[in-house]
């Protein structure tokens, strides 16, 4: 069973989405909360599988939130899954840097909120990471391309031609298949490469590899 937090400072919207989470297989609510700071006690005390968050809120809002639970070691298995527009395409990146494993609208269709939490409790980003590198193509800075960056000194030379890989958008199987290994070694690596990094999950790998110059924004 999925544990979910709901944190939205508007009272229809947590009991929409609340209604739909109870309703959804295999999911539970197991609290919610009207502001960041609201959201981070709960998180600390009840623990979720996955936090639906708004970014927008009075207080602490939804990054600072994202934040503080994601740097937080006791909540490592909890993921952040935003709700918010895609308009704000610069919060939305703020948010992926705080912590978040993805993004949602708002106005998403019932099945695809449910969808999201399942995959992002299952530790994938909720976008696939070329979707995500549509906003980093026009808010991250990346170094100069070329020798490995200091950040990134302590991986080996095979997890930064894996971490490139992600960062370019492919997926587990499609970097197994370009460097002719297992499925279950990618996903090793790619495990490794966030521990090492400090990885939430892997939209964080994606910034990575962008803010490290391991990929470039297209026409760069």
């Amino acid at each position: 069973m999925i544990s979910v937090l709901i944190v939205d400072d508007q009272t229809l919207i947590r009991s929409a989405v609340a209604d739909l989470v109870t309703h959804a297989d295999g999911l539970h609510v197991v609290g919610e909360a009207g502001d960041g700071r609201r959201a981070v006690e709960l998180a600390r005390r009840l623990r979720p599988d996955v936090v639906l968050m708004d970014i927008r809120m009075p207080g602490m809002d939804g990054i600072d939130a994202t934040r503080a639970i994601c740097d937080d070691p006791a909540l490592a298995d909890v993921h952040v899954l935003v709700l918010t527009t895609f308009e704000e395409d610069a919060v939305i990146v703020g948010a992926l840097r705080a912590g978040a494993s993805g993004f949602l609208g708002k106005g998403s269709e019932p099945d695809a909120i449910i969808a999201a939490v399942r995959a992002v409790h299952g530790g994938e980003a909720l976008l696939s990471p070329a979707a995500t590198r549509a906003l980093i193509d026009r808010y991250v800075r990346p170094t100069a391309a070329g020798t490995v960056p200091r950040a990134l000194e302590h991986l080996t030379e095979r997890e930064v031609e894996i971490l490139t890989l992600v960062g370019s958008g492919l997926s587990n199987a499609e970097i197994a298949e370009r460097l002719v290994i297992s499925p279950h070694t990618a996903k090793t690596h790619v495990n490794r490469i966030m521990t090492k990094l400090h990885a939430h999950d892997r939209a964080q790998l994606v910034i990575a590899a962008y803010e490290n110059g391991l990929v470039r924004p297209q026409g760069a």
